[in-house]
């Protein structure tokens, strides 16, 4: 699609999107529920603003996997909240408060009565974002200015979290901190959440830097021994830029004493810029060497610039005890509730039952840490496993659309690297149960999965698929 065919009506809807991209991750990453319904209200109003007469037969599929998950989900929550469910067994605590105050209770599936509805902002936040994101970035440009929001968005954050560290590191926005004192969080109440949000700025300014570099260098494979002469040679402001605006990102990055956000983010970094280079590598292991070499490259950055995260290493390993017995207990969870869960956003109320003896007794466990193993626990073992294979399905896409996309190839991989950290970091943490960063993960995938696609323009399309031909 060319600027002239651009539908007016998604201007409404583009800039909704950019401002929420932007402005999500700032009133204390959107963790409020005032802040929560506030984005869904926004971007509802986007997607009903976005005009889908651009879409085409190819996009049909990814909407109607949307559709089903969405269905999904509205199934599990009307048994979890309704009086009378249609197949679910109500939860056995109301049973037994019933029996102990000696008086009828109404039995509910969810642990927590109507809980379900209020915990429901967050996913419908993330639905909007990628629904509107999808019909949007359908125009490549939308999807450059979205990569370039996002961005830009990371660095004015990873500024003012260094300039805020460095003046009173206790305090986020004007709250005062409860923990994480001593490191960056920006506007971000979790150090992790910052980290892994900061990695993903990062991976786009090197995709943005990587750009720059392809188009000074010769069409087709190169050897890489002349790269660093020519690129040393003369550097462009915009390669230049780029590499600051990394290097911030990075920094902000570190700060944050994050030892899964700062590793899983260095290893996004290598896949992004394996992804994008890998038309021009050897035919016979130039993957593996990238991949090797990267994660070289990855931990002598780590070991010169990250002492602090090494550290951590050092005196607290891989993972501490409580956290993997919160594994096992969610596990008990699942175990007594595989079908329907517990009640979605009910962790915190189901948890102490099944909290193991060996956790220290210090402080609250609201959340798993771990996202697949909180979603199985509060709406079941089924949908569960429904996300997972739609996320499957997404990263497929997204792995085609790297392969065959040559005009924007950063929009896919830029897609691709951040949804694998985001989904990586989600498995021993929860940095996608936070709207502050979920948001821009699903804005950006919506963006990549539309753009997997070749252009509907024929020379467009000419250009997507003529270099993948052997």
């Amino acid at each position: 699609m060319t600027s002239a065919t651009r539908t007016p009506s998604n201007r409404i809807s583009s800039f909704i999107l950019f401002a929420t991209v932007a402005a999500a991750p700032f009133p204390f990453s959107s963790t409020e529920p005032t802040a929560i319904s506030f984005w869904c209200i926004v971007l509802g109003l986007g997607v009903i603003a976005a005009s889908p007469r651009s879409l085409r037969w190819e996009h049909v599929p990814l909407l109607g996997l949307a559709v089903i998950v969405t269905l999904a989900y509205a199934f599990v929550l009307h048994e979890q909240l309704v009086a009378r469910p249609w197949v679910a067994t109500p939860h056995p605590l109301w049973g037994k408060a019933a029996e102990a105050l000696g008086t009828p209770i109404a039995p509910s599936v969810s642990i927590a009565r109507n809980q379900p509805f209020f915990a429901l902002g967050a996913p419908l936040a993330n639905m909007l974002a990628i629904i509107c994101s999808f019909i949007v970035c359908i125009d490549r440009h939308r999807a450059r200015q979205l990569i370039l929001v996002i961005a830009w968005s990371g660095v004015a954050y990873a500024a003012y979290g260094i300039a805020t560290y460095l003046i009173d590191p206790t305090h986020v926005l004007w709250r005062e901190k409860i923990a994480y004192r001593d490191v960056l969080t920006s506007t971000f109440i979790n150090r992790n959440t910052a980290a892994v949000y900061f990695g993903s700025c990062a991976v786009l300014w090197l995709l943005l830097l990587s750009q720059h570099v392809r188009r000074r260098l010769p069409a087709g494979p190169f050897h890489w021994r002349s790269v660093p002469r020519r690129l040393l040679s003369e550097m462009p402001r915009a390669e230049v830029l780029s590499f600051a605006m990394l290097f911030l990102c990075l920094a902000a990055m570190l700060m944050t004493n994050s030892r899964a956000g700062v590793v899983l983010s260095l290893m996004a970094l290598v896949v992004a810029f394996t992804v994008f280079f890998y038309r021009d590598l050897p035919r016979r292991g130039g993957i593996a060497a990238a991949l090797a070499i990267g994660g070289l490259f990855a931990l002598i950055f780590l070991q010169i610039l990250g002492g602090n995260v090494s550290g951590r290493f050092d005196v607290q390993g891989l993972s501490d005890e409580g956290r993997l017995e919160t594994y096992r207990s969610t596990l008990r969870m699942i175990a007594d509730h595989p079908w329907f869960g517990s009640g979605l956003g009910t962790f915190r109320w189901s948890f102490p039952a099944y909290r193991s003896a060996n956790v220290s007794m210090w402080g609250v466990w609201d959340l798993a840490h771990s996202t697949p193993l909180e979603l199985a626990a509060d709406l079941g073992l089924p949908l569960a496993g429904l996300t997972i294979l739609a996320w499957l399905i997404v990263l497929a896409v997204l792995i085609r659309g790297a392969r065959i996309r040559r005009r924007d190839l950063i929009v896919p991989v830029g897609a691709l690297a951040v949804a694998i950290l985001g989904l990586a970091h989600s498995v021993i943490d929860f940095s996608l149960q936070i709207p502050g960063y979920a948001i821009v993960v699903f804005a950006l995938v919506g963006a990549g999965l539309v753009q997997s696609f070749p252009s509907n323009n024929k020379y467009d399309a000419y250009n997507d698929l003529s270099k993948t031909l052997p």
